[in-house]
């Protein structure tokens, strides 16, 4: 079982043949659109959930040139290096359950600046928020975002935010309800065999 067409792609290549998709889930619940006044910077605000690492290819976001506000969310690493280099971003380190959810619809784009993911449910997290995602046209967000007007994937990320942050929160949210964990779950459950009474027999037997 695969999360996403990139991958079925790639393990078809290597000769795998035998395979289902099973998407990620996202609780469109605790992630929802809320009031935006949970954050009080300068707007814009444009956003990033995630590690704090060099893979993330974080440094792309930050050296933005944007109007408002870049607030990042997570910890990691490069956390401290990337704070003393760009003070004018707000770090606001790890964040969880509610708390996160109101970062999330408090902003007015999601950023997503890794190259290296092969899915990204904060893309999820941020789309059932109600908030539009910008990122580079590579496997991850090609599978959520492509072809669904709920984002803009660019080479240029600064073109891709510009572009993003116009679309309105219904059609990210629309996109997100795809994703529902009600809709992975009758996934995984469709892509089951069931065995027959001669085969529990059989095993039974042993």
């Amino acid at each position: 079982m695969v999360s996403t067409s990139s991958v079925e792609a790639e393990l078809r290549h290597r000769g795998f043949t035998n395979i289902c998709r099973w998407s990620r889930g996202v609780d469109t619940t605790l992630f929802r659109p809320r009031d935006k006044s949970f954050l009080s910077y300068p707007r814009p605000i444009s956003l990033y959930v995630g590690r704090v690492a060099v893979e993330k290819s974080i440094e792309d976001f930050l050296r933005l040139d944007l109007p408002g506000t870049k607030v990042v969310v997570g910890d990691g690493p490069q956390l401290a290096e990337l704070h003393a280099r760009y003070p004018q971003t707000v770090f606001a380190g790890m964040k969880s359950g509610e708390d996160l959810a109101n970062y999330y619809a408090a902003a007015d784009v999601f950023v997503f600046p890794s190259r290296t993911d092969t899915f990204g449910l904060v893309l999820l997290e941020a789309l059932a928020s109600g908030i539009p995602v910008a990122a580079y046209p590579v496997p991850g967000p090609l599978d959520v975002i492509d072809g669904s007007d709920a984002g803009c994937l660019n080479d240029d990320l600064g073109t891709a935010v510009q572009e993003a942050i116009t679309i309105p929160a219904a059609v990210c949210r629309a996109r997100a309800q795809a994703f529902s964990w009600d809709r992975s779950a009758a996934q995984f459950l469709s892509n089951l065999h069931p065995i027959g009474a001669q085969a529990q027999h059989a095993s039974a037997a042993r």
